[in-house]
């Protein structure tokens, strides 16, 4: 069932892209302003997203081990969370094939605290070097995003630390083609992850995992 996870958040990494240029490629792409003259940018673009990917995996592995102490000390606690990992897989193939964008509310309630933490960022620029930039990238990884927040759900049901930062590493993955393609100029990769028919071939896929995951759950508990 894992395995099926980690292949399920990767696909929603790659579907994803388009959202995730929305609002963290312009900052990608904007680095040129902020690197010093004369640098290469490649360097300065993969610590931004390894940062991303750090912070994503950190937050795998907290809600990983929140969720392994709940199914050790809540009866039912492991099967709850798996049915909230479900629904919640069911709202990204919706978000995602642009049917319901539901999602959308948890990105607003993420708002407040987002505000506290983006002041971080503003102190690493201009990039000094790339560890600047790895540390921007790290603060950036916590923007408000209902797919961030979507699959950190399966993190919670994943039973612990190691197996949730995991998960979240595999969406992290996901992410990185269509960032890359924006960041270092190859637009003509961009519209393959913007196609209607790309996103609805793989929320399609996540319905299909929805289903896999609800078999496997009443296997499990008959």
């Amino acid at each position: 069932m894992l395995d099926i996870n980690y292949l399920g958040a990767f696909l929603i990494g790659i579907a994803g892209g388009v959202h995730c240029i929305g609002m963290c490629g312009g900052i990608a792409s904007a680095f040129s302003f902020a690197i010093p003259k004369g640098q290469p940018q490649l360097p300065y673009i993969c610590a931004y997203n390894l940062g991303r990917i750090i912070s994503y995996t950190i937050a795998g592995a907290i809600t990983g081990f929140v969720g392994g102490i709940a199914t050790v000390n809540i009866q039912s606690g492991l099967p709850i969370l798996q049915i909230i990992s479900i629904i919640f897989l069911v709202l990204l193939a919706l978000y995602i094939g642009d049917w319901y964008k539901g999602l959308s509310l948890l990105e607003k309630l993420g708002g407040k605290l987002w505000k506290k933490v983006a002041p971080l960022s503003k102190k690493l620029i201009p990039f000094k070097n790339p560890f600047y930039t790895l540390a921007y990238g790290m603060v950036w990884g916590w923007l408000p995003c209902g797919l961030v927040y979507s699959v950190l759900t399966w993190s919670l049901a994943s039973e612990s630390a190691m197996q949730g930062a995991l998960v979240m590493f595999s969406f992290g993955l996901g992410t990185l083609p269509t960032l890359l393609a924006a960041s270092l100029g190859a637009s003509f990769l961009v519209p393959i992850f913007q196609h209607k028919m790309t996103r609805k071939i793989i929320s399609i896929l996540l319905f299909g995992f929805s289903l896999i995951l609800t078999y496997n759950l009443f296997l499990s508990h008959t």
